[in-house]
């Protein structure tokens, strides 16, 4: 055994390359894991300007602006975004919330009466008790639902002022990091050794990859949400903004994200309308969006860009959704396309490693 990893060691960590590519590697996981919460601020700024990058790239490209005006027009730009986000959409996403969390008793006492019908339209189905259990235990998970939501108000209150502070300090973070892109990743290869062939093989495919995805998931986050919203409002839906955001947030969770918002979809359209026309046609509606998005949107934006495995995709959101919530879901896919290009790039033998 103890031969077996001797030359497994060898075979795999002879190479300096390897062992530093193993190291920041290492070092990565190990920071965001333990002061990853305390790092927030920095890691969103670098993540926005990631973002934000792009747009400043295009300027300077395909306009010939110079790169302080481009800074500084991107910038704004976000600033804009960002404060209509705050001041307009944030609000009216909240007010329809809580207008909702208003309703969840009459819904409740709606479904119960459609549940009580069912022992005497299918009696060799379904019974009474089993009716009784049900209800009894839907009526405790609506109490649960409501002592999370009271304890999240709670600490919401309690978080105000760390929220403000992140408000301030993320956007002066994003300015600095987009001002002061060069100066800073030259001040970081300092650190790193002159010879890092490898490293900069599995940084090379990852960027390209990961910016592209990043970007454009973005782009599809935006689209799906307008394109749901216009068509909401046009049919007359209640919660439009609320619901039109969860259809965009949820192409964060391929495969996955769709089916789950179909229900809360469902569920307001029913008990807005009952099964009517109106109902078919917006579960209709949603049905059409999902189609576009998987087969025209997804492969516009997405084209050769990640290719991953479905299975591969799953597991990656299920892993990194455990470890860092909605950020983790988010870069799921880019975290394995990391972990894709170091097993590509990582040779498997020392006569294999990338010359420098």
């Amino acid at each position: 055994m103890k031969k077996l990893l001797n030359t497994w060691i060898q075979r795999h960590f002879s190479d300096p390359q390897v062992i530093i590519l193993a190291f920041l590697l290492i070092l990565g996981a190990t920071t965001i894991f333990f002061i990853g919460d305390i790092l927030f601020p920095v890691i969103a700024a670098l993540i926005l300007a990631y973002i934000l990058d792009g747009g400043v790239s295009f300027l300077r490209r395909k306009l010939k602006i110079p790169k302080v005006l481009a800074v500084i027009i991107t910038f704004s730009i976000f600033i804009i975004l960002l404060l209509s986000v705050l001041f307009i959409l944030a609000p009216l996403m909240v007010r329809q919330a809580s207008q909702f969390v208003l309703q969840i008793p009459q819904m409740m006492a709606h479904g119960q009466d459609l549940l009580m019908q069912l022992p005497n339209k299918y009696p060799n189905i379904i019974s009474e008790k089993h009716v009784l259990e049900l209800v009894s235990s839907l009526r405790l998970q609506a109490a649960d639902f409501s002592q999370h939501v009271v304890s999240f108000s709670l600490s919401s209150v309690a978080d105000v002022l760390t929220f403000m502070v992140y408000l301030i300090m993320v956007p002066l973070l994003v300015f600095f990091f987009l001002f002061d892109k060069r100066k800073m990743i030259d001040w970081a290869k300092k650190f790193l050794p002159r010879d890092r062939a490898l490293v900069s093989k599995v940084w090379e495919e990852v960027n390209i990859k990961s910016a592209g995805y990043i970007r454009g998931k973005f782009v599809e986050i935006l689209l799906i949400w307008f394109i749901s919203l216009i068509s909401f409002l046009w049919l007359g839906l209640d919660y439009a903004m609320l619901l039109s955001f969860m259809v965009g947030i949820s192409v964060l969770i391929p495969y996955v994200g769709a089916a789950v918002v179909t229900l809360p979809i469902a569920v307001i359209a029913y008990f807005q309308w009952g099964f009517d026309s109106n109902f078919m046609y917006v579960i209709m509606a949603y049905g059409v969006i999902q189609f576009l998005d998987g087969n025209l949107l997804v492969p516009f934006l997405f084209s050769e860009m990640v290719n991953l495995h479905p299975a591969a995709i799953i597991t990656a959101v299920l892993l990194f959704g455990g470890l860092w919530g909605v950020m983790g879901v988010f870069f799921a896919i880019p975290l394995a396309t990391l972990i894709h290009a170091v097993i590509n790039a990582w040779p498997s033998d020392p006569l294999d490693a990338v010359d420098s």
